[in-house]
């Protein structure tokens, strides 16, 4: 099977099982599916089939099979769960013992909020793919979405940027982005994934000033020191 063909499987897979919401839908995957295969074939020029795009595109398209909500007291098992679902999935789609095992892997370790440490490179890879959607022009979009659906405002209007209150990721949700988005660059695990990360921090950051600028204020300075 090319990996075209698997990739059109997995697909119409997803499709069907996985729960959908605005942030976590099939443009979702296929997006992962292209940062996995960017950053895969820059670590393949070391060495051919280095990282294994049969377990990468597994890992893409499988896992937000298990899709909780942000605020869902379970939120942290989604990845795990995500993984056993996977795996007769995948041993109907002809995959090995051990490609199982190590798209299992990569599925669990992808999640932020499960603290799994990625142990082989595909999952690293799929770590920074995932976390790449996070960022740039989508992470905005994214961040819209995301707060639309759990009714969280977008930032405090007596001080939009926390200049003089603590942050509270929780209550407002461009706080979010200081608290973990700008800081991502830094916890790439690959290199073309920093650098990746680190361009669409940036167009973030642009984004934060000049929305400062419309509502006459100003970006106070620890939003840029984020990123040097």
């Amino acid at each position: 099977m090319t990996l075209k063909e698997l990739q059109a499987k997995l697909r119409r897979i997803a499709e069907v099982q996985m729960a959908q919401d605005p942030a976590h839908d099939i443009a979702h995957l296929d997006r992962v599916w292209a940062n996995a295969h960017r950053i895969a074939r820059d670590e393949n020029k070391q060495a051919p089939d280095r990282a294994s795009l049969r377990v990468l595109i597994a890992g893409a398209y499988l896992h937000d099979l298990v899709n909780l909500p942000k605020d869902h007291p379970q939120r942290e098992r989604a990845s795990v769960l995500s993984a056993e679902k996977s795996e007769s999935i995948l041993e109907g789609l002809g995959y090995s013992a051990d490609e199982i095992d190590a798209a299992k892997h990569v599925i669990e370790a992808h999640s932020f909020s499960a603290g799994i440490p990625a142990q082989s490179l595909e999952a690293e890879i799929l770590r920074d793919a995932d976390r790449l959607d996070a960022l740039g022009a989508v992470g905005i979009a994214r961040t819209f979405m995301v707060a639309g659906t759990i009714d969280r405002p977008f930032c405090d209007p007596n001080d939009p940027f926390a200049a003089n209150r603590p942050l509270d990721e929780k209550t407002w949700s461009i706080d979010h982005w200081h608290m973990k988005l700008l800081k991502l660059p830094g916890d790439m695990a690959t290199a073309k994934g920093q650098k990746i990360a680190r361009k669409r921090a940036r167009l973030m950051l642009a984004y934060l000033r000049q929305l400062a600028k419309e509502m006459d204020t100003e970006l106070p300075d620890h939003w840029a020191d984020l990123l040097k």
